[in-house]
């Protein structure tokens, strides 16, 4: 039986673990450069080891995992109410040593190679949209101050720019429409990245069996897909559908007292990533919903009829998180049941 808990405070160079019973007695400290943490845990009797879920955490993890030792990430919001001296490296490793000790702490799950290398491109992504919203913008804006003014679809951009640079009866300078030209040329160069980047995606997915179970529920398309494959894995972490929506933030948040229940928005926790596209999967779905027949058009559809648009909106979102669940835990794909 395992009684020893190792507190694990990981930087990037200098680590330091807290070596703490089952009882919470700390009886050793150590502190160690990043190059004698795997060997320091090769000679350590197997044990439990907890960190932070941070940067580097799951690399750490699945090393130290491959010695011998159970290890736990916990996230870092958990860890500060545990920490009851001033802040240095050895009380927040006694911190997390101590909070994972509590019976009904959440840890989060670990993730695998394959699992990161799905978050790094939705990430990269993530990061050349933006860079692209953000040109489009600044374009759009500085058109402007030349009386030239373009929609905000990224079509409308493609087709009304080489417009105006052909244009010579506009108000456009020869300084402006070079500059001009440059950042259109920069704006497609990141059209193309990310249609690069789409390409992986749906390569990805096509050859990830749990990808493919995802995708056959309505409304989860490549990279929502591969967004709950890189949050959740095969969800196991999860007890049940309603465990995952509120990790995802798409429960009602809650502020009772008094026996009185008061029920708020969404709590908005979780993976906001993972919640946005969700909510954008259900908003697709919610759109078609009239021209179906199956149960759940059915439920959607009268949902509509009654709340709100977002609402409802939020209700489906927080239903295709509980049914992707399901399909993923359970290995089965999806199945319309017909009214």
């Amino acid at each position: 039986m395992k009684t020893i808990t190792i507190g694990l405070d990981i930087a990037k160079n200098v680590f330091h673990a807290v070596f703490v019973t089952s009882h919470g007695k700390v009886t050793k400290k150590k502190q160690m450069k990043r190059g004698a943490v795997l060997k320091f845990f090769a000679n350590t009797e197997p044990a439990i080891v907890v960190m932070e879920a941070c940067g580097s955490s799951n690399y750490w993890a699945r090393e130290i995992q491959k010695l011998g030792h159970e290890v736990k990430l916990i996230a870092p919001q958990y860890v500060v109410a545990y920490r009851r001296k001033n802040k240095n490296d050895y009380n927040d490793a006694e911190a997390i040593a101590e909070c994972s000790q509590r019976d009904d702490m959440s840890f989060v799950p670990i993730k695998d190679i394959e699992q990161q290398d799905a978050q790094m491109l939705l990430r990269i992504r993530e990061r050349l949209v933006k860079q692209r919203t953000k040109l489009s913008n600044q374009i759009r804006g500085m058109l402007l101050e030349y009386g030239l003014c373009i929609n905000k679809e990224p079509a409308a951009l493609r087709r009304a720019l080489p417009e105006f640079l052909e244009d010579a009866d506009n108000s456009l300078t020869w300084t402006a429409r070079s500059l001009f030209s440059e950042l259109y040329e920069e704006y497609l160069l990141l059209s193309d990245k990310i249609e690069k980047v789409d390409k992986k995606i749906k390569a990805f997915t096509k050859e990830n069996e749990l990808c493919q179970l995802a995708q056959t529920v309505t409304g989860i398309g490549p990279i929502t897909a591969l967004a709950l494959y890189a949050a959740i894995g095969n969800g196991k972490h999860f007890a049940n559908g309603r465990h995952f929506a509120a990790w995802c933030g798409l429960v009602p948040r809650q502020h009772s007292t008094g026996g009185k229940s008061v029920l708020y928005g969404i709590s908005k926790k979780g993976n906001i990533v993972l919640r946005a596209l969700l909510v954008h999967g259900a908003r697709s779905v919610l759109n078609v919903v009239d021209k179906k027949e199956d149960k759940l058009s059915v439920w959607a559809t009268n949902l509509k009829m009654k709340k709100s648009y977002n609402v409802a909106c939020v209700a489906l979102a927080n239903k295709l998180a509980r049914v992707v669940w399901s399909v993923i835990a359970n290995n089965r794909p999806y199945e319309l049941k017909m009214v």
